[in-house]
C-alpha cells in the first residue's frame, strides 16, 4: 500500500508511521528527515532548506520533491511506502499524481492544538538516525540514547516553543487544505490520537487495513 499520513506537527504521525511500517514491512518515508540530513550534509538543497526549517516554515516544493522523487524510486519503496510530511500542500498533492504515484489511503491524526503545545516540549529526535521519542509518551529504553542506534536524543529548533505556535498556524494555513482534497478523493480517514501511543496505533492500524472507508 501506498500511504499518506497527515496531521499537525506533533501529532504523532511519525510515530505512528514507524509502527504501521513494521507491521506492513514497507518503508516510512520522512521528508523530514531527509531533508535534515542534507542540512547536516550541507548539500546545496540542504543549504537551502535551513533558512525556512530553522524559520518553521516550509520548504519550496521543487526542492522536497526531487529528494523524494529519487527515495521512492529506491528497491524497499518498490512493494509500498508511507509518506510521513509530504505532501503538505495541496499543490505538493498534484505534484505525486504528475508523477504517476497513486495513493491508495490518507491517514489524518488528529490531535488539537492546546494538546500539542504541551506535547512537542517533551519531543526528541536521534542526531543518527532520525527516530522520534517523547520523553513521557513514547521514551527510550535509555535516556537520552536511541534505541535502533545509540545515537545521541536531542531537541530539534522547530519543536522549541517559541516556533510552535509558527508551525501550527502554516499547517492549518497551508497543509489543512489537503483533508478536503483527499477527502472529495474518498481516500481520507481521521484517527483521533490518544494519550497512549499504543491506543492510537490501534485506531490506526485499524484505519489502514480496514477493505472499505
Amino acid at each position: 500500500m501506498n500511504l499518506i499520513f497527515l496531521g499537525a506537527p506533533g501529532a504523532g504521525k511519525g510515530t505512528q508511521a514507524e509502527i504501521v511500517c513494521e507491521k506492513l514491512g514497507i518503508p516510512a518515508i520522512s521528508t523530514g528527515n531527509m531533508l535534515r540530513e542534507a542540512v547536516k550534509l550541507g548539500t546545496p538543497a540542504g543549504l537551502a532548506a535551513k533558512e525556512y526549517m530553522d524559520r518553521g516554515d516550509l520548504v519550496p516544493d521543487e526542492a522536497v520533491i526531487g529528494i523524494l522523487k529519487e527515495r521512492i524510486a529506491q528497491d524497499d519503496a518498490k512493494n509500498g511506502f508511507i509518506l510521513d510530511g509530504f505532501p503538505r500542500t495541496v499543490a505538493q498533492a498534484e505534484a505525486l499524481e504528475e508523477l504517476g504515484v497513486n495513493i491508495d489511503r490518507v491517514i489524518e491524526i488528529h490531535v488539537p492544538d492546546e494538546k500539542i503545545t504541551a506535547r512537542m516540549s517533551g519531543r526528541r529526535v536521534c542526531g543518527g538516525c532520525g527516530s522520534s521519542y517523547h520523553i513521557e509518551y513514547n521514551p527510550p529504553a535509555e535516556e537520552g540514547k536511541c534505541d535502533k542506534c545509540g545515537g545521541e536524543l536531542v531537541q530539534r529548533i522547530d519543536d522549541k516553543p517559541e516556533t510552535v505556535l509558527s508551525r501550527l498556524e502554516t499547517y492549518h494555513e497551508k497543509t489543512a487544505p489537503l483533508k478536503d482534497y483527499y477527502l472529495k478523493k474518498k481516500k481520507l480517514v481521521t484517527v483521533e490520537g490518544q494519550e497512549e501511543v499504543k491506543d492510537t496505533a490501534a485506531l490506526t492500524l485499524a484505519a489502514v487495513t480496514a477493505e472499505t472507508i
